[in-house]
């Protein structure tokens, strides 16, 4: 007689936090790693660059309270990084985190990028791992008045002076454009700087052009800030519509109107607290108490296995806790992942 067990394992979990810019991202992922041992993996395809740490609004040290962060700061600043190696980083990232026992948090918006990472090579990442979206949005009117702020605020914090460290001019035809396509470069805030800084350094317009020109610099961060907020929603509601995406949405439009309102940090706190953070809190605490099984896995005693809801190429169960460059075939979609579950052992 053969003895066989049948094993099913539990898919380890990924949370997503998406979001048009300027809606709390990166402080809503934040608060999850702390209050779920977790650490955060950056998804923003400009901020994984070195520099412009106002321009790009990069979490400072102390928003990040102390929860580790990856792909953040770790190229040079003119580096080519694609949404291919963003899959292959982050995939080693979450497992990484995964291996240390802790919550793989991936955070930002390049949501082309969190695409490419969850459903490339037949959705192997997704297969793999059990994985939330959270998502948090806003009304439109709203977003746009809050985007605006955010970049008072960022020239306040020294955007002029940050732009004009980062300034160099391309002579020749067509120069302003080559300028802008590389790297930390193509963040919103460097090119629409360019004619205002090279009319600066030449000296070629007197004190009200240049705040003329300053000012439409400036007005301009603000319209392509929005139209990126913009896009985000769009390409999220994309993607809220494909198979296995589980996205949750957080509104923070009564936070922002409460901002509009009240001034007050305590406020902020507290309306942040309530409509945000604690929907969000239950949200991914009742995410992390479901269990997910993966395909389950049969072993006879000639050490043969097989996977019974599929597998690698060589008919051998895969690793669902790899990193997303893996096969990822032993995964199972939510529709079949309670189905051929044998959790003892039979005798033949």
């Amino acid at each position: 007689m053969e003895q066989a067990r049948v094993e099913a394992r539990k898919k380890p979990k990924v949370l997503f936090v998406l979001g048009a810019t300027a809606t709390g991202k990166s402080k809503l992922a934040v608060a999850i790693a702390k209050r779920f041992d977790g650490e955060v993996i950056n998804a923003d395809k400009i901020q994984v660059h070195d520099g412009a740490p106002v321009i790009t609004n990069k979490v400072t040290e102390e928003e990040m309270a102390g929860v580790p962060h990856h792909l953040l700061d770790v190229l040079p600043a003119d580096a080519e990084f694609t949404a291919e190696d963003f899959r292959r980083e982050a995939g080693r990232a979450v497992a990484r985190v995964l291996a240390a026992g802790r919550l793989p948090v991936v955070a930002g918006g390049s949501n082309s990028y969190v695409e490419e990472l969850v459903d490339r090579d037949g959705a192997a990442f997704r297969r793999a791992h059990d994985v939330l979206f959270v998502s948090v949005d806003a009304a439109p009117e709203l977003l746009r008045w809050y985007t605006a702020l955010r970049v008072d605020d960022m020239v306040a914090r020294g955007l002029v002076d940050e732009a004009r460290a980062a300034f160099h001019d391309d002579a020749g035809a067509g120069g302003a454009a080559a300028e802008y396509t590389r790297g930390v470069r193509r963040a919103i805030g460097l090119p629409e700087m360019h004619a205002y800084l090279l009319a600066e350094r030449e000296g070629c317009a007197g004190e009200e052009e240049l705040a003329g020109m300053l000012a439409r610099a400036v007005q301009e961060i603000k319209d392509n800030i929005f139209g990126l907020a913009q896009a985000q929603v769009a390409k999220i509601q994309r993607l809220s519509t494909l198979e296995g995406w589980d996205v949750r949405r957080v509104d923070a439009t009564p936070v922002f109107a409460r901002m509009a309102e009240c001034s007050a940090a305590a406020c902020d706190k507290q309306a942040w607290e309530s409509l945000i953070w604690e929907p969000s809190e239950a949200m991914v605490r009742r995410f992390l108490e479901t269990t997910t099984l993966a395909a389950p896995v049969v072993t006879v005693e000639d050490n043969a296995s097989i996977a019974a809801g599929g597998g690698g190429s060589d008919g051998k169960p895969t690793n669902d806790a790899v990193a997303a460059d893996s096969d990822g075939d032993g995964g199972v979609s939510s529709d079949d992942r309670n189905a051929n579950i044998v959790t003892v052992s039979q005798v033949q």
